[in-house]
């Protein structure tokens, strides 16, 4: 068997494995934190979210009967699916590992799991049918608050608990108009300001900003499609959280160590999302 990694003894570390583990999973997993979550319980592997078209109220007039108005949902089915990850601990570096390898592969595991996670959630960023940018055009202030625009016209819930996922490369670009080009000036706004001093974008436009390196590339070089959304727009349903298990490989002389979750994703509400679409000066 190929790719074995030689560390320490299990018996000993494995709780420190697991909750070394489910702690960075899910402290590094940003998508996770800003989407909707659902529990998939029971013996099935999906759940439907019922979703609501607008309904408007009217003005009948006095002792005039008001009509009825049907309600009549559609859903979205999210269907969890098994990730996961595997390496083999060698009894030969049983005794000769330096480092805290409990650690170590809690982290790469909990990373690995958290990236997956992250990189099912921004892919579905491409699913929006409101889209601002292009593959060639760099973001620029007043496409960002296009976007923004896009959100309040579509009316989703609340604005103030939108946010913006960008690639750095095209948060860079942003960060640039914002600051003179990093030049600054004495009349630069607030954002601009905290851009220059430790290159947080913060809230804009109502909306709270985050980077993420999570991304696949459209296309050219520097081309990354980014969203803004209201939580309502997609979600996440879990069927198990991180989970690790081990088995012991006596001819081997190792112990595999195995790392799951199973969990699905999907869009919950189109108009409650924007795709932005830029292309990075810099890459």
């Amino acid at each position: 068997m190929a790719n074995e990694t030689t560390s320490s003894t299990l018996s000993e570390l494995y709780t420190e494995i697991i909750a070394e583990a489910l702690f960075v999973s899910q402290e590094q997993s940003l998508m996770r934190n800003l989407v909707k979550n659902y529990a998939i319980s029971g013996q099935g592997k999906a759940v439907e979210v019922p979703q609501y078209a607008a309904v408007s109220a009217s003005a009948p007039g006095e002792a005039t009967d008001l009509s009825n108005t049907a309600i009549n949902p559609t859903s979205a089915t999210l269907t969890a699916a098994e990730v996961g990850i595997m390496t083999t601990l060698t009894d030969l570096g049983r005794d000769s590992a330096a480092r805290n390898v409990a650690a170590d592969i809690g982290q790469l595991f909990g990373s690995s799991i958290a990236t997956k996670i992250d990189t099912d959630l921004i892919a579905l960023f491409d699913g929006f049918s409101e889209a601002k940018g292009s593959n060639s055009t760099a973001i620029t202030v007043a496409l960002f608050m296009q976007s923004v625009s896009a959100l309040r016209v579509n009316k989703v819930p609340s604005v103030v608990d939108c946010n913006v996922v960008l690639h750095p490369n095209i948060a860079y670009d942003l960060k640039a108009a914002l600051t003179n080009s990093f030049q600054g000036t004495g009349n630069l706004p607030d954002v601009g300001n905290e851009a220059m001093r430790n290159g947080f974008l913060g809230t804009l436009g109502g909306v709270r900003v985050y980077e993420s390196t999570n991304f696949s590339n459209s296309g050219s070089a520097g081309d990354y499609k980014c969203g803004g959304f209201h939580p309502d727009a997609l979600g996440l349903a879990i069927k198990s959280d991180l989970k690790i298990e081990t088995q012991r490989d006596a001819s081997l002389r190792g112990t595999e160590i195995v790392a799951t979750a199973v969990y699905g994703t999907g869009e919950l509400v189109d108009a409650y999302g924007v795709e932005m679409h830029f292309d990075s000066s810099i890459e």
